[in-house]
């Protein structure tokens, strides 16, 4: 019995993949049935990150298209159903995986205190042509309304011989600007388990709307030596209203031991309320 237990751990350990398309679990990792090759460079990879407001169907395919055309290898996304009735219970995150030819996790927040009812929340997706290792599902703290919570995700891919850690990270909008500040803390901290010399990117919506949330992300970030390319008055966020249309800066990419070769916020893509970031980035050395 003992051997027995012994392989099945071992197998598991050597196929982290084979684990994780449970529905039982806020936290899901897996790939393509038929996966991507990664791009021959090595010394830079394009990065995206778009907040799809649990696009499905036809919209979905038009958010694969637009990650294809960038050639994205690490990508970020917020709001992506798995089990919800307004998404027909499609599970979107391996949708997305599938059409692109990528490993995938996705992570959900615990229901609220008082959910109005007993479907799971819309979650955070990472893809990569690149195995995804290390993953972790972070819980953010600080309730919002009804005592929803929010949650960001972690994973480790290689690129030759360079490991990187990103984050996927979807911040509450209701609560006080130090509250958002602490929930990126606690993204930050845990990549504070990893050396500083390692590459990392945090990217996702972090909901600063305020001009006063938009500076404190400023300077946590680049207080812990991370840069970005993008200018506090980018506009991520359209939403158009009676009287006037409403312009927000709410979704970041923060990039640490990587620089920015090129760079831009996609404002024809228009089947969310977010504009998709992307960035083509080169890895220090």
């Amino acid at each position: 019995m003992l051997r027995i237990l012994l392989t099945s751990a071992l197998v598991l350990l050597a196929c982290p993949y084979l684990a994780a398309q449970s529905n039982d679990s806020l936290l899901e990792t897996g790939a393509a049935a038929k996966l991507a090759k990664p791009p021959d460079e090595k010394t830079a990879m394009a990065i995206a990150t778009y907040n799809i407001r649990w696009r499905t169907g036809d919209e979905l395919t038009q958010i694969c298209k637009w990650l294809k055309d960038k050639h994205a290898v690490v990508i970020a996304l917020q709001e992506v159903d798995r089990a919800k009735e307004r998404t027909k219970r499609s599970n979107n995150a391996r949708a997305v995986a599938e059409e692109l030819g990528m490993y995938y996790a996705w992570a959900a927040p615990p229901l609220a205190k008082s959910p109005k009812d007993n479907e799971e929340e819309t979650g955070v997706e990472l893809l990569s042509p690149y195995p995804l290792r290390d993953v972790m599902r972070l819980v953010l703290p600080h309730e919002g309304p009804g005592g929803r919570r929010r949650v960001a995700l972690g994973a480790t891919i290689e690129i030759g011989k360079t490991r990187v850690r990103v984050y996927s990270v979807h911040s509450e909008t209701r609560i006080p600007i130090e509250q958002k500040a602490d929930q990126l803390r606690a993204v930050l901290t845990d990549l504070d388990r990893f050396a500083k010399s390692l590459p990392a990117v945090v990217m996702g919506d972090f909901n600063s709307w305020e001009p006063t949330s938009i500076t404190s992300v400023r300077q946590l970030f680049t207080s812990e030596g991370f840069s970005t390319p993008f200018a506090d008055e980018d506009d991520t966020f359209k939403r158009n209203a009676i009287i006037f249309d409403l312009d927000l800066k709410l979704d970041w990419i923060w990039l640490r031991g990587m620089k920015a070769k090129s760079f831009g916020i996609d404002r024809g893509v228009t089947v969310s309320d977010h504009f998709p970031l992307w960035t083509v980035t080169s890895i220090a050395p």
